[in-house]
């Protein structure tokens, strides 16, 4: 029934899907197992057994040894067992091997779509246990196709495709098919319709992974992203530290001519990015989260865990950005609510409009209300 050219077919299956061949050969045992019990009852205890060694299959029925038997079909007596065997005991298995011959077509089927079925299951583990250590990983991947703005992508190194929403895609972002592209795996989960890998573009997390792609010093970890604020498509912040005194951390990610930040501000097609040296002072943090707008002083409330801002009256609406662009993403990197003033609002004397003018009155309006408080005596001149 089973030739050697099927013992090396899961040689095979072990090399090229992974798969281990005694994980394979169980579950080959049991497929046929539950086959040959659907062909000729469940009466019998039986049992299917492959011996990749000799390249054979077997069928075997077993009773257990038992002082006393009630199911003639699954047990034997131990008088019976030793009749064939002196050495069996009570709860020993006795078993017999039962032929094959006519293992129907139909059991066949039943075994064959079973072990198909257990290998899609086993590849789809495999495949999920090592894509989870892809999880939160920058990838290369190939455009398969684009279905209504969705980008579907094939991930290198396996038959994975990732799905790519327009949410997870930087505005503005055109691609093509065939088109090899960098993404963040963001996600991975199983459900009934398989494995499904969530890549995006415009996550946070894509820039920390460009920037310890692109930085050795942060791959090495002498430099430290403490934070990232982003805006997709349109800017993005970065708080850097280290405790190298020896280290420009603005410098570093700059690199020689800009190279470094130039790669990355293109990978992510051409937003900008403010590097931000990170302090524990909130503060000077604060301040430097507006780059690239100049701050003039910055005032805190710790129990509001707020902060006022005064800039040039010239730098406003660089500080505040764009709808509010600047100032929300400084706010999101330092973990301050952040108000902008000008200056000219708090070196200006405060002058208030009076709500209404005198000559908008009548004389006894403009008086009434007023008390005396003695009477005045004429002055005589002549004294």
């Amino acid at each position: 029934m089973i030739s050697k050219d099927f013992f090396q077919a899961l040689d095979d299956l072990e090399v090229e899907k992974k798969i281990k061949k005694e994980d394979l050969i169980k579950t080959i045992e049991n497929a046929l197992t539950a086959a040959y019990k659907k062909m000729y009852g469940e009466a019998k205890s039986s049992r299917v057994k492959l011996n990749p060694e000799k390249a054979t299959i077997k069928t075997y029925s077993y009773k257990t040894v038992v002082s006393e038997v009630l199911d003639p079909d699954k047990e034997i007596s131990l008088a019976d067992a030793k009749l064939i065997k002196k050495s069996y005991k009570l709860g020993d298995e006795v078993m017999s091997e039962e032929s094959t011959k006519d293992f129907g077509r139909i059991a066949a089927q039943t075994a064959k779509q079973v072990v198909i079925q257990k290998l899609k299951e086993m590849e789809r583990e495999m495949a999920l246990s090592e894509l989870s250590e892809k999880e939160d990983e920058l990838m290369t991947t190939i455009v398969k196709r684009i279905d209504n703005g969705t980008v579907y992508v094939q991930l290198s190194n396996t038959n994975t495709e990732g799905v790519m929403l327009p949410s997870d895609q930087i505005p503005g972002e055109k691609f093509n098919v065939g088109d090899r592209i960098k993404v963040y795996v963001k996600r991975i989960k199983d459900s009934f319709k398989g494995t499904q890998i969530q890549v995006t573009r415009s996550n946070i997390g894509f820039v920390r992974k460009l920037f310890e792609l692109e930085i050795p010093e942060i791959a090495n970890g002498e430099v430290t992203i403490k934070n990232i604020s982003r805006d997709a498509g349109n800017r993005t912040k970065v708080a850097l530290a280290t405790d190298k005194q020896n280290i420009d951390v603005i410098g570093t990610c700059v690199g020689f001519h800009g190279q470094r930040i130039d790669t990355i501000t293109s990978e992510l097609n051409g937003e900008k990015i403010d590097l931000i040296e990170y302090s524990e002072d909130p503060l000077e943090y604060i301040a430097k989260s507006l780059s690239p707008a100049k701050v003039i002083s910055v005032e805190i409330n710790e129990s509001l865990h707020s902060s006022r801002v005064i800039v040039p009256d010239d730098k406003l609406s660089l500080a505040i950005g764009k709808s509010g662009q600047n100032v929300r993403l400084a706010a999101r990197l330092t973990g301050w609510k952040i108000e902008v003033k000008p200056e000219s609002s708090v070196s200006a004397p405060e002058v208030k409009e009076p709500e209404y003018e005198l000559t908008d009155l009548n004389y006894d309006d403009a008086f009434s209300g007023l008390t005396v408080l003695e009477e005045i005596t004429p002055i005589d001149d002549e004294e």
